[in-house]
């Protein structure tokens, strides 16, 4: 199956959530690569990297986020294909 790559931006409460150590869980356990970090504007952002119905189920958590996040908008864009071989926790 082939890799797809999105840019994933997450806008609302989800900075002093656990939103990143919940999504680099959550790739984890369903085989995303790529990299979560926090945006000086208050936004998450995401790349990944998996199957499109991986990435779809990955999207489709990222519109929760953990127990304490609240989500008022996200938008995926597809990207140019990295290669990233983990999933990390940026600063």
């Amino acid at each position: 199956m082939e890799i797809q790559h999105l840019k994933i931006t997450i806008s609302g409460k989800v900075q002093g959530v656990f939103y990143r150590a919940s999504a680099k869980a959550k790739a984890d356990e369903l085989g995303v690569r790529g990299f979560v970090r926090n945006e000086r504007n208050g936004d998450v952002y995401i790349e990944a990297e998996a199957p499109e119905d991986v990435l779809y189920k990955f999207v489709k958590w990222c519109n929760l986020g953990p127990a304490r996040a609240q989500v008022e908008k996200i938008d995926a864009v597809p990207g140019a294909f990295v290669g990233f071989t983990n999933f990390e926790v940026r600063r």
